[in-house]
């Protein structure tokens, strides 16, 4: 029986190109590209990877479990956070996992991550998430291209790259919304989607009523204690001028070295 490739889809840049290189030494008829969908994606996510889809011959298979991140922070009564976040887990390790155990046996079947060679430490808990299934990370073979390359290859291909990644976003997920990013990119999204700022806000809030807790996605350390920070306080003084994000510039460098990267 053929070997079957599925892809890990996420909608960002480095998963497109995983699927790229598989489809280019194993070719397309058993390729399968896998997005779980969270349903507070960036709209650009949709049309990125219908692009992506199309540009590899293959339409994308999607599952998803039905709910938004904050409607399982509310169900499993946790706040997610950059340490734990449950949303990934129900959100896409289940739907996915559920659609492999339905349709691929583990004996002649190989999943592929596009984490890069800059995300070793991530690699371990990957793979033990998806055994009894093979795991392999198309993009830390050679060439090693950093994130900055694989957006030049992107626009060289003439596919226009994902919408969240030029306005400075380092991930094409959860629509600047991911719990596990940090504060920089919680301020990138106050000023570029504020009415998005806002309904996570709303909701954090809410969460924090309901369960009679002081905790909150972010926190911060002050004289070696970590407090939570929440995203009203945030708001705040980013509005009264007491802090403000460090401004991330891209450099538009078409092909540059992979050294850029290491």
């Amino acid at each position: 029986m053929a070997t079957r490739h599925v892809v890990q889809m996420s909608g960002g840049i480095g998963s497109f190109w995983a699927a790229k290189r598989v489809a280019a030494q194993h070719g397309t008829d058993n390729l399968v590209l896998l997005f779980a969908d969270t349903l507070v994606e960036d709209e650009d996510l949709y049309r990125f990877m219908n692009d992506a889809s199309a540009h590899l011959g293959v339409a994308p298979t999607i599952v998803q479990d039905g709910r938004t991140p904050f409607e399982v922070f509310f169900d499993v009564k946790w706040l997610g956070n950059s340490r734990l976040a449950p949303c990934s887990k129900h959100l896409k390790q289940v739907p996915c996992r559920k659609w492999m155990t339905d349709h691929c046996d583990p004996a002649n079947t190989i999943a592929y991550v596009g984490f890069d060679h800059a995300e070793t430490r991530r690699l371990p808990g990957t793979v033990n998430g998806w055994s009894p299934w093979r795991v392999e990370f198309p993009m830390r073979s050679e060439p090693h291209w950093s994130k900055d390359r694989m957006l030049d290859e992107c626009r060289a291909l003439s596919i226009a790259v994902p919408r969240l990644n030029e306005l400075g976003y380092e991930h094409n997920n959860c629509g600047g919304l991911c719990v596990r990013a940090g504060r920089e990119q919680w301020l990138l999204t106050l000023e570029v989607f504020p009415a998005r700022y806002a309904y996570a806000e709303e909701l954090e809030e809410k969460f924090r009523a309901t369960h009679d807790k002081n905790v909150a996605i972010l926190t911060e350390t002050v004289a070696g204690v970590k407090y939570p920070l929440t995203l009203a306080e945030l708001r705040r003084r980013y509005e009264a001028g007491l802090v403000r994000r460090r401004k991330k510039v891209r450099q538009a460098r078409l092909f540059d070295t992979a050294a850029a990267g290491c």
